[in-house]
């Protein structure tokens, strides 16, 4: 390996180009998405270079004091195969200390990931396709206001640490980006956020107490994509979630198992109709 590699911070710019890598991996990542991801743990995002040339990339970001996940392990395809990875993975492992870590590992790398000590949880399948009809709901959701508060602690509840930053930032609207919320007698019952990618659009998170809340959600949020192409990452274990994704007229894409170095968080997946994103979990 080159004396000349060297694993530092990110500096400003460099998170949009690692999302175009990941682009061109066929991660299909939202536009916009390095301005909420760079809130979510500003120390967690990690370069490999050759000099001043990035060529690799990871990101291990810290919710709290016990958990961090692990995201964005690219190594540029001109650059493989030199030991850049391995130094990238273990400087990202390093900087959690002695949290939990999750990621999202694709089938082909899952063995591997269990080598390093990571354990699956649970099966996440990816859905997507066009719309064929707006689900239906016995309540109305309605696009997220500035106040917040509730919602971060409903959230919290959920992912099971809080990540204000992060969801202020995820549910800013912004073109191509919305979010909404579901109340029942004024207490949250859900909230969800679509957001525009490189190829079509991306639901996530998709929290909700049950499927028609859900429904109600998607109903808000699926005009948003104007009739292209919508993603949902679907906890597996959740039929009902897989069931109201389906109803739409989506079909699985692709799978990932959600793994665990440490001691898994205790998930209600019930709630969990659609992940937030497989990078930041």
């Amino acid at each position: 390996m080159s004396s000349e590699f060297a694993v530092r911070a990110m500096r400003p710019g460099e998170l949009e180009l690692v999302l175009e890598w990941a682009r061109q991996e066929g991660w299909n990542p939202g536009l916009d998405d390095s301005l909420a991801f760079q809130e979510a743990d500003p120390s967690g995002f990690f370069i490999g270079a050759v000099g001043e040339v990035p060529v690799g990339s990871i990101s291990v970001v810290k919710y709290g004091e016990h958990l961090a996940f692990l995201g964005l392990y690219i190594v540029h395809p001109d650059f493989r195969g030199k030991g850049y990875g391995k130094a990238l993975w273990n400087a990202g492992m390093a900087s959690a200390a002695d949290r939990t870590i999750g990621l999202d590992g694709v089938v082909a790398q899952q063995e591997n990931y269990r080598k390093a000590g990571f354990e699956p949880a649970y099966t996440t399948i990816r859905y997507g396709g066009i719309a064929a009809a707006l689900p239906q709901s016995s309540l109305l959701a309605h696009p997220v206001s500035d106040k917040l508060d509730g919602l971060f602690r409903y959230d919290a509840a959920i992912f099971t640490e809080p990540r204000n930053a992060f969801v202020a930032a995820w549910c800013k609207r912004r073109r191509g980006r919305k979010t909404a919320i579901a109340r029942k007698s004024g207490k949250i019952r859900g909230y969800a956020t679509i957001r525009r990618c490189y190829e079509g659009y991306k639901i996530g998170p998709l929290f909700a107490a049950d499927s028609d809340t859900a429904a109600a959600l998607l109903a808000e949020l699926l005009p948003e994509a104007g009739g292209e192409r919508v993603f949902i990452d679907v906890p597996a274990e959740n039929r009902e979630a897989i069931a109201l994704t389906e109803s739409m007229g989506l079909e699985p894409v692709f799978e990932t198992a959600r793994m665990y170095r440490g001691t898994a968080p205790a998930i209600p997946l019930r709630n969990v109709y659609g992940v937030t994103t497989l990078e930041l979990g």
